[in-house]
């Protein structure tokens, strides 16, 4: 049995939990900011919806399609994306992908037909192909799993607050740049909030390094010790080949279980203005405001759950439980869509429990996988599980074009969570309950 890093290269624990803070705090603050970049180019549609849809006179079916097709391109180009990023490296792939999703976001300004705002959509899509679940991968090459729920977290509260920031901020563009320089202020979002995807980008390629071998800010030791915690890991995965993370089926169950989860992601993330307009909220600001609070709450209650699952080596329950409590709050949430005091706590509570669910799903992936396997399966994941971003959107806009009402597309993304958490429990418990410690 080989010795334990800590032991073969004479690092103290104290050293080493030091060590891991400072690559944290190295890293995850810079990737946080362009997921939020990434992000808010992402959903900003929910935001510019409020007016480009009169503004251009689609339809409810028609956005929700259009703000759904994103996820087709993703789809197809995201494991192809994450295998390049495996070979050649995560600053120059990451740097492409946010450039170029920069400026096809600043694009969607020029959007003035169905046609142009289906073919837009559908190349953000393509172009942000990789990224989230590059930075998954990425995260593998610095922490071993019992230290990556954690860091995965924070990296993940990004989809909070992105919307903590950018729901205030697209309602005030739109209120006040609205009609400055001859352009609405739907349009003006897309290009103010494009500019950043671009500028971090650039960034990218001078900050990032492409794993602990090139990073020239820690000493020799310190590089050695995490690659040698990383490759022992690494050796103790379930599957390691490119084809295990194509064919195995933990993969494909672990994709239905994304599915469901994202589904309500990305229904709150493209509905939630719409749904708190509902609610009795017109000033755009105000919505933006409003909509801000459930993420804000979330992204503390997903921090809370991260420590608790890694305290506790445990992923399952810290998957099914908010999982379960995210469908309660949204069941709620139509049910008291007459009291808005009470519909908003509900919203709360649901987008806590859906997203908290979220990155303790990606502990469990990146547990059972190693090297080629990680990248197609995280790909796999990723991209299967966001193609519930198409579906559920569309769906809700749908629904919402037949009864009049978001109450149907909202029960349905509650159902499933309910879904996922059964999933997580019917599984298997192999490579699921815990991951490999550190010794």
């Amino acid at each position: 049995m080989s010795k334990p890093p800590a032991l073969s290269h004479n690092l103290s624990a104290e050293h080493i939990a030091g060590l891991y803070r400072r690559v944290a705090w190295r890293l995850i603050p810079f990737l946080f900011a362009c997921y939020i970049c990434a992000y808010l180019d992402r959903v900003n549609v929910g935001f510019a919806k409020l007016r480009m849809a009169e503004d251009l006179a689609f339809s409810d079916t028609v956005y929700g399609l259009g703000a759904g097709i994103f996820f087709l391109g993703y789809f197809f180009f995201e494991v192809p994306s994450n295998l390049l990023l495996h070979r050649i490296g995560a600053r120059r792939t990451l740097a492409r992908i946010m450039v170029l999703w920069g400026l096809i976001s600043m694009a969607m300004a020029l959007v003035d037909d169905v046609t142009s705002f289906y073919v837009l959509r559908f190349l953000l899509g393509v172009a942000e192909a990789g990224f989230f679940p590059g930075v998954i991968l990425y995260l593998t090459y610095w922490f071993p799993a019992q230290r990556r729920g954690h860091v995965t977290a924070l990296f993940v509260t990004a989809v909070a607050i992105s919307s903590v920031i950018g729901a205030p901020l697209s309602g005030a563009i739109m209120e006040t740049l609205n009609g400055y320089a001859g352009l609405a202020g739907w349009q003006w979002l897309f290009i103010l909030e494009g500019l950043p995807s671009v500028a971090m980008g650039v960034a990218t390629l001078f900050y990032l390094d492409d794993g602990p071998q090139h990073a020239r800010w820690l000493e020799a030791p310190e590089r050695t010790y995490l690659v040698a915690a990383v490759e022992a890991e690494q050796a103790q995965a379930s599957h390691h080949h490119s084809l295990d993370g194509l064919r195995l089926p933990a993969v494909w169950l672990l994709s239905g279980v994304y599915f469901a989860f994202v589904s309500g992601l990305y229904g709150l993330n493209f509905w939630l203005p719409t749904i708190i307009r509902e609610l009795g909220y017109t000033d755009l600001l105000q919505i933006g405001l409003v909509t801000a609070l459930p993420f804000g709450v979330a992204s503390v209650v997903m921090v809370l759950v991260a420590r608790s699952a890694d305290r506790r080596d445990e992923r399952r329950w810290h998957v099914i439980i908010p999982a379960l409590a995210g469908a309660l709050g949204l069941f709620l949430s139509v049910f008291w869509a007459d009291r808005p005091l009470l519909a908003i706590a509900a919203l709360t509570m649901g987008t806590c429990g859906v997203l908290s669910a979220i990155p303790q799903t990606w502990s469990i992936a990146t547990a059972l996988l190693g090297g080629g396997a990680a990248a197609a399966g995280i790909a796999v994941i990723n991209s299967v599980g966001n193609l519930s971003g198409f579906a559920g959107p569309y769906a809700i806009g749908w629904l919402k074009e037949m009864t009049g009402s978001t109450a149907g597309g909202v029960l349905l993304i509650a159902g499933f969570q309910i879904v996922g958490a059964l999933l997580v429990l019917r599984a298997t418990r192999r490579g699921w309950r815990s991951s490999p410690r550190e010794t």
